[in-house]
């Protein structure tokens, strides 16, 4: 659904320099693969943290800057939270309620203010 979405971040995922000719060819590439693990495990550190979101947010910062130094804009954060919760509501079907999207809206979106702040402590130039 992402590269449905927008299909401009294809690009962004160049492995070994590899770029990829079509979407189908770098979703089912082994680095895309994993680079899907390792979003997971942020929003499973996230789901765990839950009270203390807080504890994260010098990793979620620094992890903003690493995506901010390649390339990653901050907008096409709201595509990956689309494509999240479209991929919920796909899995989890009628109980995928409107309270348990707008849970998981809040979740993503506080984990994506702290990467956010990321590229606002970069000094000018960088």
């Amino acid at each position: 659904r992402l590269f449905d979405l927008d299909p401009g971040l294809l690009p962004l995922f160049q492995y070994n320099c590899k770029q990829f000719a079509s979407p189908q060819e770098c979703l089912s590439a082994p680095e895309f693969l994993d680079h899907i693990r390792k979003v997971m495990l942020v929003i499973d550190a996230a789901v765990s943290h839950l009270e203390n979101l807080s504890c994260l947010e010098e990793y979620l910062c620094n992890l903003g800057k690493k995506h901010q130094a390649v390339g990653v804009k901050v907008e096409s954060f709201s595509t990956v939270g689309e494509s999240l919760l479209y991929m919920l509501e796909k899995c989890l079907g009628a109980a995928f309620s409107p309270d348990m999207r707008e849970a998981w809206s809040k979740l993503y979106g506080a984990v994506v203010k702290a990467m956010r702040s990321g590229w606002e402590t970069l000094p000018e130039g960088d």
